[in-house]
């Protein structure tokens, strides 16, 4: 099977899933009461029985479940993400308007996990059953069990109000500035701690497996360093597996990420998910829902495609 369509084919696959998705998280956000409108009236007593009429009828929530959600697949379907209720507001600007700053932590976390889990990963492998091997398990196992909000309340102590190194808030300025850079290490590493521990697991257990391997013992035998022999040989085989892994953590940091925007009051779509569920924002919640969908099934089709990169030996069929 070529890669494009074997591309093609994987696409195609999403859309059921998709579809599956939507019908799961429209039927749970109905299944709780209440919704924009009744806030409204709560907080605007004054707002008569015929203007709520309206004004569920303006949103499409005087209809039955059934007949809102194929109204609102007709309009996903010709672009139209809905009305964020509260703000009055389209929701594919509102979603645009704080998806660089999701994506700018999702990075940068996603950069600290592998930065920290390769180069320990690999030590710990070529140093199997040492110190330093007992100190990465620690390390692994501490990353693994720390919850994201606790770690990061943790950092918020420690670093920005005992030692006061780190500023927390975001400030207002522009995302790919030098202070923005600053704001994003404690969030970063918030949730990158978490992805590099299970990488660094990953990382060091393919390790080990490669270096036993008779091409091993060979390139050895003909007197190559063993540095080139990690590094050159093994470890490309070893960053198979890691890939692997490093696409499902992709879903994982972004789901993360509404967590730690929550604490650490960082302005991106995470932060606009928790909101969306505590204000009953139907159109927000399916939208965050739908992007988070395909974020996932993309990184996993980028994993496909990098292992047939990594070794040529897998073909797509």
């Amino acid at each position: 099977m070529s890669l494009r369509r074997f591309v093609a084919v994987r696409v195609a696959a999403t859309v059921p899933i998709l579809f599956g998705v939507s019908v799961l998280t429209f039927a749970l956000v109905h299944l709780t009461p209440g919704d924009p409108i009744d806030q409204m009236v709560a907080l605007n007593p004054q707002i008569s029985a015929a203007e709520e009429a309206a004004i569920r009828a303006r949103y499409g929530l005087d209809g039955p479940v059934w007949q809102q959600y194929l109204t609102w697949m007709s309009n996903v379907l010709q672009g139209d993400l809905g009305t964020v209720i509260s703000v009055d507001q389209p929701v594919l600007p509102y979603i645009l308007a704080r998806l660089p700053e999701t994506v700018a932590l999702g990075l940068f976390g996603w950069a600290i996990a592998l930065l920290i889990a390769i180069p320990t990963g690999i030590y710990a492998a070529v140093n199997k059953d040492t110190l330093g091997d007992d100190l990465s398990r620690v390390f692994a196992l501490s990353g693994i069990s720390l919850p994201n909000f606790w770690l990061g309340l943790m950092l918020i102590l420690v670093f920005a109000l005992w030692l006061d190194l780190w500023p927390v808030l975001a400030p207002d300025k522009p995302l790919l500035s030098h202070e923005m850079l600053w704001y994003l290490v404690l969030p970063g590493v918030t949730i990158g701690t978490a992805s590099s521990a299970t990488l660094m697991r990953v990382m060091r257990s393919s390790m080990a497996e490669e270096l036993n391997k008779e091409y091993v013992t060979a390139a050895r035998a003909k007197g190559l360093p063993e540095r080139t022999v990690v590094l050159k040989h093994v470890l490309r085989n070893s960053l198979i597996s890691v890939t692997t892994i490093a696409a499902f953590l992709t879903a994982s940091i972004f789901a993360g990420a509404v967590v730690v925007e929550q604490v650490f009051a960082w302005p991106g779509l995470g932060r606009a998910f928790v909101g969306a569920i505590i204000g009953r924002e139907v159109d927000l919640i399916m939208a965050i829902t739908l992007f988070t969908g395909v974020t996932i099934i993309l990184a996993n089709l980028l994993a496909d495609i990098m292992y047939a990169v990594l070794d040529p030996r897998i073909r797509y069929d």
